[in-house]
């Protein structure tokens, strides 16, 4: 099968198809056209490769996965170093939801300390003055 047959089963793009192939996770075959060719084996393992970006992994950590992605990869057991990968990436995003959370928290108190000392409402215009060049 071709590229966007590939993309429109597996509801994915081409973009992110070639990228995945790049990376070595997929292959494909060229026609005498220069055209790609899948197997549709292609179609579970895009769909496995989707399955574990969108459980928050990497295209990195989906690389160890490589030898179950034609496979069901939600229905084995989890090996120790799978699990060891899911509970890193767990990590990163425990602390970058941490990293967020204070950046707005530090934002809510600027707008609430801003809203505290506003004297007049914006629509008047107080202190507001139109873009452009000083008159």
């Amino acid at each position: 099968m071709r590229i966007g047959e590939l993309a429109r089963r597996t509801g994915t793009t081409p973009r992110a198809l070639r990228h995945y192939e790049q990376q070595g996770l997929i292959g494909s075959d060229r026609a005498a056209n220069g055209y790609r060719e899948y197997p549709e084996r292609a179609v579970r393992r895009v769909r496995n490769i989707r399955h574990l970006l969108d459980a928050g992994l990497t295209l990195e950590d989906v690389r160890f996965f490589l030898p179950c992605l034609d496979g069901d990869v939600t229905a084995g057991p989890a090996g120790a170093e799978g699990l060891r990968i899911a509970r890193d990436r767990l990590a990163v995003l425990d602390a970058r939801i941490e990293a967020q959370t204070r950046v707005r928290d530090r934002l809510a108190r600027a707008v609430a300390e801003a809203e505290a000392g506003a004297v007049a409402p914006a629509s008047a215009g107080a202190g507001v003055r139109a873009a452009g060049p000083p008159r």
